[in-house]
């Protein structure tokens, strides 16, 4: 079976989101969602790849096994990573029988081998009742950011029909406040329905905003969602929603810090459902990084600049007749059309069997699994 040459694959079973991005140790770190002995949906373990140039990817031993009593329903699932001093730490959902969805950590003094901490779970229980005879069961995919002098945690659920985002604050990493619902969603059939439960959800400050990422689920062509926003410490108040990323294959993306100080995104490059071609033993890649930035006050998300000189302007996959830009493939068809400004410069970055389309100006990008 092919490879990908400039994306990371695992070399055999199934991945899905990327988890705790970060740069530790010298290296880019990308951990991901992994079940390692087949190409489909396991008991979650924590993968574990890194790099130099966010183009080549080593493959390193799994980071996560689903062990203990509070991870016996399900595994580890998604979460993201904390460098602190010379530690990394790692926050994950646990899914157990007993207690459904909870939050646990691990740290690690060298990033390789992971301590799962003796006060797991930390979060032991949603903090918002759904009404449910068991209470909320949907508490999941904790991302821990360092804003203006504080660590915060947003987890995703939902609530009564409607997603949510939950936020908590912490002085020590193992000890957290709940502070209340940072976003919600509306009720069915409003513009800003989200589904019922909000996934992956990221908080962060950028040049001078604040903004808030999520992934809605069944979503197949803009499943990531970004809201532009002003944060007192405790509130977030919407004020620019932002689909900037379309195709049916990326979703619950991650942002990590560069030492450069550059925001940058990953996400998972694949989809629930993709039939796998006959002989696959890997199923899922991570997407191109791109870079986030906000000007005049429009959110843009660029190829990394580590990939300038694999970038091209055109390629057979894609079409562009007046104002519609189409990607096909062979295998596939149509896979999606989109409306431009006519003359849009495009940057595109083709590689064994997946395509990622960039408008040059970073407002709309594109990607697609061709097989």
């Amino acid at each position: 079976m092919k490879r990908l040459q400039y994306h990371f694959e695992p070399r055999c079973g199934w991945m899905n989101d990327p988890n705790g991005l970060v740069y530790f140790n010298g290296q880019y770190h990308a951990f991901f969602q992994h079940f390692p002995y087949a190409p489909q949906w396991g008991p979650m373990h924590w993968g574990h790849a890194v790099s130099q140039d966010l183009i080549h990817w080593r493959e390193l031993p799994v980071a996560l096994r689903p062990d203990q009593v509070y991870e016996n329903d399900g595994g580890c699932f998604s979460g993201s990573a904390v460098s602190l001093g010379d530690q990394l730490y790692l926050f994950y959902t646990s899914v157990s029988r007993h207690l459904g969805q909870t939050q646990s950590m691990a740290y690690s003094g060298d990033g390789l081998h992971f301590t799962k901490c003796a006060a797991n779970p930390i979060l032991p229980a949603c903090p918002v009742n759904s009404g449910e005879p068991r209470g909320n069961r949907d508490f999941r995919d904790p991302k821990v950011t360092y804003i203006q002098g504080r660590y915060y945690m947003v987890c995703g659920t939902g609530v009564d029909g409607v997603g949510k985002v939950l936020l908590f604050t912490t002085d020590d990493l193992v000890h957290w406040e709940y502070l209340g619902v940072l976003f919600s969603g509306g009720p069915e059939g409003s513009d800003h329905f989200y589904g019922t439960v909000i996934e992956c959800p990221d908080f962060f400050y950028l040049d001078g905003h604040y903004v808030f990422m999520f992934s809605k689920m069944g979503s197949l062509y803009s499943a990531t969602h970004f809201v532009i926003g002003d944060f007192d410490g405790e509130h977030f108040t919407p004020q620019q929603h932002v689909e900037l990323e379309e195709g049916p294959d990326f979703y619950a993306p991650q942002t990590l810090l560069a030492p450069d100080g550059r925001r940058l995104m990953i996400g998972w490059m694949y989809h629930w459902g993709k039939p796998l071609p006959q002989g696959a033993y890997s199923a899922g890649a991570l997407s191109l990084a791109r870079e986030l930035s906000i000007e005049q006050g429009r959110l843009h998300a660029r190829p990394v600049r580590e990939a300038a000189c694999l970038l091209t302007e055109a390629s057979p996959f894609v079409r562009v007749s007046g104002r519609t830009l189409t990607i096909e493939s062979p295998a596939c068809g149509h896979i999606l059309s989109h409306e431009l400004p006519a003359g849009t410069p495009l940057q595109i970055l083709e590689d064994t069997k997946t395509i990622e389309v960039f408008t040059a100006d970073g407002t709309w990008n594109a990607t697609a699994w061709l097989e």
